[in-house]
């Protein structure tokens, strides 16, 4: 591990950062509970949004309901460069994921005033709303609509309670009704970065302090309603059921098989939520709802998987006797980072500690971001390759490492970059 200039990164004040703000937690739910939307969110972004005006950034909230702080640049006729993450959680949740991004943020601000430079771009550090899987179905919900890339069908879901979507971002600061208007366009960003934790076992395995980020997985999601008969669990023979949890429960088992098969590119598939009306123990089910979601770096696969997956359930339901729709919830289509700007990220990493090259399979903020501008990531260990569990766990030494090559990396790009 290289020590630390005083000027450099302060692991004692990002420590603090990261303990402070993962301390806004739903209280009734496991681990560190902050999901979108919830008081306990509004918290933590009032808490940031002082450190914000507290190092003389200017504060708002974009109609996306994004917060962001803002630090001028020596330049005027440059774009912003963009340093942002999330402060959103899964339920049960740990202290880390989206976290380490914001305040990082934070750090190079305190850094860069420390040592008495000015970018010649101006800076914004972004904390955008709901990049998780939100309640409404759709997940980087912030970044989404900071591109132009929440359709009136999404602005339009409702939550279990019936909130509508649209109605949550005006509550949380945003103007929902003119997101096309203040949208960002191709070119209006000069370069977006992310430091975020691993999230899997990678760097950790390979002994390796740093990752920088090859490409970003798109993740499509669907919910599913498998339509039967709810009939008497007794009274019904079992050559006379139209039992919807057994044919969801095939169906589940389908999408395993297919995501095992071999392709070009690594994949996933996950079904994680599910929904069995009425959910009573003498009762056949007559609906069960349930999401599921593939994750690749190629974005044909994804598409054959999908049409693979109906023709199953086609057939599913032909010989059950259910009916069996798709509804398409969300799609973030994968990328891939720009080799000149990996490079520059490696270069920033290689200084800082030892450096390998790795693929994302989480999405991220930057799938979204990467319709307007160039984007880049650097990774940070995740013990045991845990995430989304209370048991996620980065050394605050690691998050220290990756914020200096963060800095590292916005100075050389600040000096690259001439638009």
């Amino acid at each position: 591990m290289i020590e630390l200039h005083p000027t450099q990164p302060s692991k004692e004040r990002i420590t603090d950062d990261i303990q402070q703000l993962a301390a806004f937690v739903d209280s009734s739910k496991p681990g560190w509970t902050r999901r979108p939307f919830t008081s306990w969110y509004e918290q933590g972004r009032e808490w940031l949004k002082q450190q914000m005006q507290n190092l003389g950034m200017d504060v708002r909230y974009d109609a996306a309901s994004n917060l962001i702080g803002t630090l001028p640049g020596s330049d005027n006729s440059l774009k912003p460069i963009l340093i942002g993450s999330h402060t959103d959680t899964v339920t049960g949740g740990g202290r880390f994921d989206g976290i380490i991004g914001v305040v990082a943020g934070l750090e190079l601000v305190r850094v860069l005033q420390k040592v008495g430079i000015q970018l010649r771009h101006p800076l914004e550090v972004v904390d955008f709303t709901a990049e998780e899987p939100s309640e409404f179905g759709i997940s980087t919900i912030g970044s989404r609509g900071m591109v132009n890339n929440l359709s009136e069908e999404m602005l339009l879901r409702q939550d279990p309670n019936g909130l509508v979507l649209k109605e949550a971002i005006h509550r949380a600061g945003g103007q929902p009704e003119r997101l096309s208007q203040f949208a960002r366009k191709s070119g209006d960003v000069a370069l977006y970065l992310e430091l975020h934790i691993e999230q899997g076992p990678v760097l950790e395995q390979s002994d390796k302090k740093l990752g920088v980020v090859t490409g970003i997985v798109g993740i499509h999601r669907y919910r599913v309603t498998v339509e039967g008969i709810s009939n008497h669990a007794g009274t019904t023979p079992m050559t006379m059921r139209w039992d919807a949890l057994t044919g969801a429960s095939e169906l589940i088992l389908e999408l395993e098989s297919i995501a095992r098969a071999t392709y070009s590119e690594p994949v996933v598939g996950t079904i994680g939520k599910l929904y069995v009306e009425p959910n009573a123990s003498n009762v056949i089910p007559g609906r069960v709802v349930f999401e599921l979601e593939i994750r690749s770096l190629n974005v044909e696969i994804l598409e054959q998987m999908v049409v693979v997956y109906r023709e199953k359930a086609n057939r599913i339901a032909e010989e059950r006797g259910v009916h069996i729709s798709f509804d398409s919830l969300s799609k973030s289509e994968p990328i891939r980072v720009d080799t000149e700007v990996q490079q520059v990220i490696h270069e920033a990493c290689s200084v800082t500690a030892s450096t390998i090259r790795l693929p994302s399979g989480a999405g991220h903020d930057g799938n979204q971001l990467s319709r307007i501008a160039p984007i880049g990531m650097i990774f940070v260990p995740s013990r045991d390759g845990r995430s989304h569990c209370p048991e996620e766990w980065t050394d605050y030494e690691d998050v220290t490492l990756g914020v200096h090559a963060l800095i590292q990396s916005v100075l050389v790009f600040d000096q690259k970059l001439n638009s």
